[in-house]
Order: C-alpha cells, then structure tokens, then sequence
C-alpha cells in the first residue's frame, strides 16, 4: 500500500489540492480576480499532474496490447481529459466559442507544437528519422475532412437550422471514427505501426514500467478521470471569474484546455522523437488531433441538442488560414516516410505563429 501511495504522489497532490479548492472556493471568490486566478492556475497545475498519471497508465496498458491499440489508448484518454473539463466549463458562464476555440487551440499545439518540435529535437540528434507515411496520409485527410464538416461548413448553415446541421454532425463524425476505427484496428491496422531495427515493432514505447498489472492501471486511471473532473469544476468557475473584465485574449481559456489536456503527450513525443521512434510521434500528435476533432464535436454538439443552446463552431477567417497552412504543411513534409530537422522548424514556426495571433487577440 505504501509502495502505491510513493509511486501515486502526484495523484495523491492533486487530491489534496481538489479537497482545499472546495473548501477555499468561495473565499477566493470573494477575493477578487487577483486570488481567483491565483487560486485557478494552482488548479490547473493539479489537473496537470492528474493528467500526467493518467497518461503513464494509459502507457502501461499500451506497452501491453501495442500498435495501433497503443496509441489510441494514449490518445483517447487525452481527449476524455478534454472533453470533462470542457463539459464542465460550459455549463457554467463561459464564451459560446470555448469549443471552437479549444479544438482549434489543440490542433495547433498537436501538429504544429507537438510534432514540431519532436521532429525538430530528433532531426538535429538523429538526422533524417522514418515513420509510415501511411499513417501521416490517412490521419492528415481525416483531419481535414472533419475540421471542414465541423467547423468550417458551419458559417454558412443559417441559424434558424442550426440543429439540423448540428445532429448531421454529430452521425457524420460517428460514421467517420466507425469506419476509421475499423480500418486502424483491422486489415490497415499496418499504416499506424512501424518495423524498427533492433526493437519490437509499434509506437508506444513509452511507459517506463511495462511489467506493471494491468489492473491497477485500469483503476487508478479511471480514478484519476474523476479526480480531473472534480478539479476542473473548481478551476471552471475561478478562471471565469479572474478572467471576467480584464485585459486577457478571448482564447486564453481555450488554450488553458488544450495545453493541459496535451502536457502528457508532450513529454512522450518528445521521449520518443529522442530515441528515434519517430512513428510514436506521428501517431500520437496527428492522431491526438484527430480524435480531438472527432470525438469532442459530436460529444458537444450533443450537449447543445440536449440544451437547445447552439455553440459557435465556425472558425474565425485567422483560425480557417492557419488550419489551411497547416495542414498543407503537414501534407508537404509528410508525404515521405522520414521528418528532419527543417521540416519540424517549419510546423514549430507556425506553432510560434498561433501563440504570437492568440496573444493579440486574434
């Protein structure tokens, strides 16, 4: 039990900030916006450390099943980060475009933050380092395809029928990860994985302890899901509050979303861009994008069938262009099999791009 309650440290800290959030939640309130803020990124600092617990277990239950299960249990448990914490924050007071905002926020950190830098780290230790260029392909037209549907189609559907193209949203992105699921896990199970000399082929390659039961890790994740959630129905209503009337960009709560639900995927691209598993990174960045695109629109735009209140899904005319280069970027550099140095600098340029148009709120 000791031996549990060492290696869960960081989970354990993140319960005793969720136990003082709730107790100290209305006293920082009544603060100001000062103590609010204060009191949120103490929070978010915790969710951070749930989530990196949540991401270490799901690495030991990819280790055991591998690529491409691997990777979509790491993805997948980023994205249902994600969606609790914007679930929760739009119940309360938050802007109509927080989804819109997050999902873009996290497409920009996945490709070009994450995938960026990973690829430029292992291009200047590795030089030239190869994946399957048919998981880059197959993820980078997923992405197009469903950020198009969701969230550019929109800004022309007239608002009086807003709900009938938001139900045909939601079935058009269940369509999409049904079939996308079937193909990564069956017969094109192959484009997400690749055959490394000297090693067991797949991408995970990540979890420190891959001896570790697989039970254990089932349990504490889904403890750590909870926890997430009871942190972020705290910090919600903190950052909304710090935030009201001040200065800060519009999209600061949105890349707050986005950014903590990535912290975990970060440290494992970066570990394995650094040991020359380049596939790892491909599937967790272009496949964290996709998922978060697929998965989030149908769960929210559900949500606002349920409450009859539509959300602002159109990109912005900025957000629209630098998906566009993005994603033509992305397509360019790889359509190869191998990433180096310059092509990272690139997508890691553009991610400097989309932190300098935030700050100035655009």
């Amino acid at each position: 039990m000791l031996a549990v309650l060492k290696s869960e440290r960081l989970l354990f800290a993140a319960f005793v900030a969720a136990v003082a959030g709730f107790m100290l939640e209305h006293h920082l309130l009544e603060m100001g916006q000062g103590a609010s803020l204060v009191g949120a990124a103490a929070l978010v600092a915790a969710i951070v450390l749930a989530s990196m617990r949540v991401a270490h277990h799901a690495e030991v239950l990819a280790a055991k099943v591998g690529d491409p299960y691997g990777t979509m249990i790491l993805t997948l448990s980023a994205v249902l980060v994600e969606v609790i914490i914007l679930a929760i924050m739009m119940t309360g007071e938050s802007s109509p475009t927080l989804v819109r905002d997050t999902i873009y926020s996290a497409v920009m950190l996945d490709i070009n933050g994450i995938l960026g830098l990973a690829a430029l780290l292992g291009g200047l230790k590795h030089g030239e380092q190869p994946y399957n260029d048919n998981s880059a392909r197959t993820y980078s037209v997923m992405i197009l395809t469903a950020m198009g549907i969701s969230m550019v189609v929109p800004e022309f559907v007239p608002a009086q029928k807003w709900h009938f193209y938001s139900a045909f949203t939601v079935g058009a992105m269940i369509v999409l990860y049904t079939l996308f699921l079937r193909m990564q896990v069956g017969a094109h199970s192959y484009f997400f994985s690749y055959s490394y000399p000297r090693a067991k082929s797949g991408g995970t390659d990540v979890a420190d302890e891959p001896d570790e039961p697989v039970l254990p890790s089932v349990v504490i994740l889904l403890i750590g899901v909870v926890l997430i959630g009871a942190l972020a129905e705290i910090m919600s209503g903190l950052l909304t509050s710090g935030l009201k009337g001040s200065d800060a960009p519009p999209a600061v709560a949105a890349i707050v979303v986005a950014a903590i639900s990535a912290s975990p995927e970060i440290m494992t691209a970066m570990r394995a861009a650094l040991a020359n598993r380049m596939q790892a990174v491909v599937n967790i960045a272009l496949g964290a994008s996709l998922s978060t695109v697929i998965l989030t629109v149908p769960v929210m735009e559900a949500i606002a069938l349920y409450t009859g209140q539509p959300f602002i899904m159109a990109m912005s005319p900025v957000q629209t262009v630098m998906v566009t280069i993005t994603l033509i970027a992305a397509a360019i550099n790889l359509n190869d099999g191998q990433t180096n140095a310059i092509e990272g600098m690139t997508h890691f340029v553009l991610f400097a791009t989309f932190v300098m148009l935030s700050a100035i709120g655009l």
